[in-house]
Order: C-alpha cells, then sequence, then structure tokens
C-alpha cells in the first residue's frame, strides 16, 4: 500500500499567498514481498524437474548362437586396474600376440580405439559401415562396477549399436594373470 504523508513545509512565509503543501509518499513492499514468494512457492512445488535416466541394455533371446563377424569384432577385457583389447577372435590375436593395453580415457583410450576401428570399417565394410563393429565387452570377477560402467559409457558416447557384456573366457583370464 502506498500511504501519504503530509509534510509542514518550512520557510519564511508571505502574507497572502498560500503555498501548496508537499506529500511525501511512502511505499509499503510487504504485500509485494509476499506476493513473490507464493509465485516462487507455487513454481517450485509444480515444476517437474529432470529425473534420472538409466541406460537401456540389450541382451539377446536365448536360442542358438550367432556367428559374428572377425573383422566387426572388438573385445575390451577389463581387470583390477588394467584394461586390454584385441581385434577379431581370440584365437587369432593371441597367436599373433596382437592383444594391446588401454586406458578407459575417451580422447587417448578406449574412445579413441572405438572411433579408429569405425573409420576402418566405414572404409573396408562397404554393406554396413561403422554399425557393423560388434564391442565386446568382457570383465573379470575382479573388474569393478565403475569400470564397467564407463566402458558402457564410451559405447554410448561414441555412438555404438552393437555391444554385449560377456564373461571372460578361461584362455584369457590366464592370459590376464600373467601379464
Amino acid at each position: 500500500m502506498t500511504e501519504i504523508n503530509p509534510v509542514a513545509t518550512v520557510g519564511r512565509r508571505r502574507r497572502g499567498v498560500s503555498r501548496p503543501k508537499k506529500h511525501s509518499l511512502r511505499t509499503d513492499m510487504t504485500p509485494m514481498v509476499d506476493l513473490g514468494f507464493i509465485l516462487i512457492t507455487f513454481f517450485v512445488i509444480t515444476v517437474q524437474l529432470n529425473k534420472p535416466v538409466g541406460m537401456k541394455l540389450y541382451m539377446p533371446k536365448d536360442g542358438p548362437p550367432t556367428t559374428l563377424g572377425e573383422s566387426g569384432a572388438l573385445t575390451v577385457l577389463l581387470d583390477d586396474e588394467k584394461i586390454y583389447y584385441y581385434h577379431g577372435s581370440w584365437k587369432d590375436a593371441s597367436s599373433r600376440n596382437e592383444i594391446y593395453p588401454t586406458t578407459l580415457s575417451e580422447m587417448t583410450g578406449l574412445g579413441k580405439i572405438i572411433r579408429e576401428k569405425q573409420k576402418w570399417l566405414d572404409v573396408h565394410d562397404k554393406k554396413e559401415g561403422r554399425i557393423a563393429l560388434m564391442l565386446l565387452i568382457k570383465p573379470t570377477n575382479k573388474a569393478s562396477y565403475k569400470t564397467v560402467i564407463d566402458a558402457l559409457d564410451e559405447t554410448t558416447i561414441n555412438a555404438v549399436k552393437k555391444y554385449t557384456i560377456l564373461p571372460a573366457d578361461i584362455e584369457e583370464k590366464a592370459w590376464l594373470q600373467q601379464h
């Protein structure tokens, strides 16, 4: 509310001349503050904030196993603190000693390897291109939950359409214990 308070004029007065009275304005801001808090309360209560969204994980149906082309396969072995990868089948990679260490870094680690494999498939696989990439994530019992989630995050960041989580084979576990 606004109220007007008359203020007495100070100074010299002349006879016969009347000056108009000066008034001061005082505005009461209490109703405005109340309205502001009511609006803030209304919007806080009615606005729906972002809900946490889980990552969808599609698992294959039970049935006969499907074959996987070796050119599109990229396997990631997750151990305690070590991460290794190889292309194609385990037998070929281990016989040629083409099992390489890596990290979960997006720029220099697993993310870079996935992007390089996608570029290679774009050039060499005219039929499917980068969609032919099948990422096989094989954690051991020593792998932490965070490491597995970080590997899954790399699949999402790099738009890998086909990936799966499998247990590591006996030969792979034995190789990891040696290295």
